[in-house]
């Protein structure tokens, strides 16, 4: 499964709406941590298809999320589950660091 481009107009419907855990990475071209962040929430996309989508909201493009859910530094992931933020992981971390944070070990 691809990874979601989240948007001030379609986060509520995507993320707040979902019948499944939702995953969304705050992010920013600029970011070199995002960057190498990028591969790793790929790769989360496709071992949790159907379970959890994943989605990426870039915080230079949509600068009401960030604000909204207490974004102050990226790259920043936030569990979503029944439209509420229920976990969240700041910096770069592996895909088992983030997993295990995250409860999706």
């Amino acid at each position: 499964m691809s990874v979601l481009k989240l948007t001030n107009k379609n986060f509520k419907e995507e993320v707040l709406h979902s019948d499944k855990p939702v995953l969304v990475d705050f992010w920013a071209e600029w970011c070199g941590s995002c960057r190498a962040l990028a591969p790793i929430i790929d790769e989360l996309a496709e071992e949790f298809d159907g379970a959890v989508i994943i989605g990426k909201v870039n915080i230079d493009e949509e600068t009401l999320l960030p604000v909204y859910y207490g974004v102050q530094s990226i790259p920043t992931l936030i569990l979503f589950d029944n439209g509420r933020s229920i976990k969240r992981v700041v910096g770069h971390h592996t895909k088992n660091e983030i997993k295990r944070a995250l409860g999706l070990d």
